[in-house]
């Protein structure tokens, strides 16, 4: 039976389906269906960096950081001087944590000291190395009006006390400027590594991660502030909840493939919990405007769906480094979207007619 005798008939065990059709010129063509990836010699293709828990306690950090100065400036401005304590306390906590984590990272400490040698517009970590070193003074002089009262009356008669409480405000409003970039900017950091989940997430991921920050910030709020002044808090955890929740819904759907690191193992957990721990928060938030005790554990539940979020994001990021299949996959989906599937299959029809 010749070639053209077993055109159309039905592949046997191990065999491709293969059919023949005419062509352009009357040249019969090859028709394959699309080939499913399994595994690229069982190797990675994109090599992981080698980032461990610190990584993450420092996005988590540092978005905490950036929704405090936020409502510690909306609270100043508004007459609140629990809630401006209380976030301003929080705001320098945060950086100041995850400056440490960041720099133990690195290994060496200097070599945060040199990344300030240079600002590259175009590198996500050389910008955010500047973000902190703006932000972190301004955070730190902000809380200066609550220490002012609490120093020993011989060191504070050594201190020009009232030019610090009186620099507290206008530092805290422009940290309050910066706040955004801190909370936001290592969505993009993570979005500019080839690692498959960060990278597909890159239109979703800064929303996600502002979403998170403000939840934090807000349930820190609720913790922390009396019953009285957490207005402010209250709705800036419950906005940066339903923010969280909305984008991380809609970053799953355009992810694909890419998505299901998110799912499974120890990123899907973290995952689970932040979704359960943030919709729970935010719920309880909305209830307990009248208790103390709500408001207080809603707030707790709120942080930590935060850092739930933070930690599914960084180990979904790092699986999907070890699988071939998330950056194969979406490769063959972007070549076959743009019509490289049918040309591939012409071309090889072309070369068996040849």
């Amino acid at each position: 039976m010749g070639d053209d005798d077993k055109a159309g008939l039905p592949a046997g065990p191990g065999q491709r389906a293969r059919t023949r059709r005419k062509g352009r010129g009357g040249r019969e063509q090859l028709v394959v269906p699309p080939a499913e990836f399994r595994s690229y010699y069982g190797k990675p293709i994109v090599k992981a960096p080698p980032w461990k828990y610190d990584i993450a306690a420092y996005l988590f950090l540092g978005g905490l950081a950036g929704g405090s100065s936020l409502l510690a400036a909306g609270a100043d401005l508004a007459g609140l001087p629990n809630q401006r304590r209380s976030a301003r306390i929080v705001a320098l906590g945060g950086i100041t944590g995850s400056l440490y984590y960041l720099v133990h990272d690195l290994g060496r400490p200097e070599r945060f000291h040199h990344m300030l040698r240079v600002l590259k517009p175009t590198s996500p970590m050389s910008v955010g190395t500047w973000i902190l070193s703006a932000y972190g003074p301004f955070a730190g002089l902000a809380l200066g009006e609550e220490i002012v009262p609490l120093l020993p009356a011989k060191l504070a008669r050594r201190l020009p006390t009232e030019l610090i409480s009186r620099a507290s405000r206008p530092a805290g409003l422009v940290a309050a400027l910066v706040a955004p970039a801190v909370a936001s900017y290592t969505a993009v950091l993570l979005n500019d590594t080839s690692l498959p989940s960060w990278s597909a997430a890159r239109r979703e991921l800064p929303f996600v991660f502002v979403g998170s920050a403000a939840a934090a910030s807000g349930g820190a709020g609720l913790l922390l502030t009396p019953l009285e002044e957490t207005g402010p808090a209250r709705r800036l955890a419950v906005g940066g909840a339903a923010l969280e929740l909305t984008a991380d819904q809609i970053m799953q759907r355009s992810m694909g493939i890419t998505a299901e690191p998110l799912h499974e193992g120890r990123a899907g957990k973290y995952h689970r919990a932040a979704q359960v721990l943030t919709g729970a928060g935010a719920v309880g938030a909305v209830l307990g405007r009248r208790s103390r005790l709500l408001s207080a554990v809603s707030g707790l539940a709120m942080a930590a769906g935060s850092a739930c979020t933070r930690w599914a994001v960084f180990h979904a990021g790092m699986a999907s480094a070890e699988d071939p299949k998330y950056v194969v996959v979406p490769q063959r989906e972007r070549r076959d979207a743009r019509g490289g599937g049918e040309a591939y299959a012409e071309q090889v029809g072309d070369d068996r007619a040849r």
